[in-house]
């Protein structure tokens, strides 16, 4: 049985989508006939995916993680509870939102039941389901604890969203203040400051410097916005070409990590999710080298990246995870030591899941201080800009007001 995608008009001639399992797309169409359903356009999914070599329905949105770790925490409950994998697989279809991951949880359920493993199945869709998730289920299922498996990728899962949402969440009120902030000074520089200066060089007085100042930003403004706005687009252009060789991403995150405050912390985020990663897969059953491979693909910086490849390579050549550690910058060396205790005592997880912990702290912490001073720096150049404005504004009309 496949799984085909479909446009249709209804009995009203509304149009409609969706999916459907069916053994033939002939059939698929008889059975949307019987409902009401008539088909335009149906294709199928496994069709699709080899034509573009591209990830599984890559024009829908991408699966939320918070979503993904709530079907994930569903999936292991039901495993657990000794549900059948394929009566479990149709239970979450019948509840997820997503439709991205809806289809790809049908494609996943036939292939099944045809009898490919949950893991194989789940590596034909990377756009939803990492490296490391895929890797973790295959685990799960060779050491018969699948339900197991999936209960600590929720919980890794849910973490790193937890973490994200912190983030974002000390983070949201400065964007909206520069945006705000940034279209009012805007609005007066290009809208009102033009309209006062025209009023007061018809009175032909002298401007005081302050004034002068304001207009001649203003003139600049409104006469090379072009300019402005092609060097923006410029630099974005530059930006992303540069990101996506190896020596440019190691460049931009190199500079990146030399910013005061924001370096560190990146940095630190960085170590937490090599940390957390890398202790989770370890856990559930997979060798340090497959472990070291998953993790550098998810740590999202190359510096880190290259110190995972040399780790890796070390290990290979019979070297402790540790001692390499300890040679590379990037890695504090309290990070080094712990790992260094927890490969001697044989709790390695443990030891990275302490790391983990301890910079998650740090993290959530030096974010709070970094949006508690920003704010008021914010508000105080925010506010110093708009007094320049109006003062710049009000002193030639007070002048005026004296003849």
């Amino acid at each position: 049985m496949a799984v085909f995608e479909y446009k249709a008009l209804t009995t009203e001639g509304k149009p409609t989508k969706g999916v459907i399992d069916s053994d033939t797309s002939k059939e698929a169409c008889e059975k949307l006939r019987q409902r009401g359903i008539y088909v335009t356009e149906i294709v199928s999914i496994e069709e699709r995916l080899a034509q573009r070599r591209l990830p599984l329905l890559s024009r829908f949105g991408r699966v939320k993680l918070s979503e993904l770790a709530i079907v994930t925490r569903q999936f292991a409950t039901l495993l657990a509870s000794a549900v059948p994998l394929s009566d479990a697989l149709s239970a979450l279809i019948n509840q997820v939102e997503s439709h991205r991951l809806q289809v790809s949880l049908r494609d996943i359920r036939e292939k099944v039941a045809q009898g490919m493993s949950l893991g194989d199945a789940l590596g034909l869709h990377p756009a939803v389901f990492s490296d490391l998730y895929v890797n973790m289920v295959k685990a799960g299922e060779a050491s018969g604890s699948l339900d197991a498996v999936l209960a600590q990728l929720a919980d890794y899962l849910q973490e790193q969203y937890r973490l994200t949402a912190r983030i974002w969440a000390a983070l949201t009120y400065p964007i909206v203040m520069v945006v705000i902030g940034t279209g009012i000074v805007l609005f007066l520089m290009t809208f009102l400051v033009p309209r006062i200066m025209t009023v007061l060089e018809r009175k032909r007085q002298a401007l005081p410097m302050i004034t002068v100042f304001v207009k001649a930003v203003s003139d600049f403004l409104i006469g090379y916005w072009p300019a402005l706005l092609s060097a923006v687009i410029a630099i974005w252009l530059v930006y992303n070409v540069t990101k996506r060789t190896k020596g440019g991403r190691r460049f931009i995150h190199a500079q990146v990590l030399k910013i005061p405050v924001v370096g560190q912390l990146l940095r630190k985020q960085a170590i937490s999710r090599f940390a957390v990663t890398l202790s989770i897969l370890l856990r559930s059953g997979l060798p340090v080298l497959q472990s070291l491979k998953i993790v550098r693909d998810l740590v999202g910086n190359e510096l880190v990246k290259e110190a995972i490849d040399d780790i890796h390579n070390k290990v290979m050549e019979g070297s402790d995870v540790s001692t390499i550690m300890q040679k590379h910058t990037i890695f504090p060396p309290v990070v080094g030591y712990m790992v260094a205790v927890g490969e001697k005592s044989g709790s390695l997880e443990q030891m990275l899941d302490k790391v983990s912990d301890s910079y998650d702290a740090e993290i959530e912490i030096e974010t709070q201080r970094l949006t508690a001073l920003i704010e008021p720096v914010l508000i105080i150049f925010l506010a110093g800009v708009v007094a320049l404005i109006v003062v710049s504004i009000l002193l030639p009309l007070l002048q005026m007001s004296k003849f």
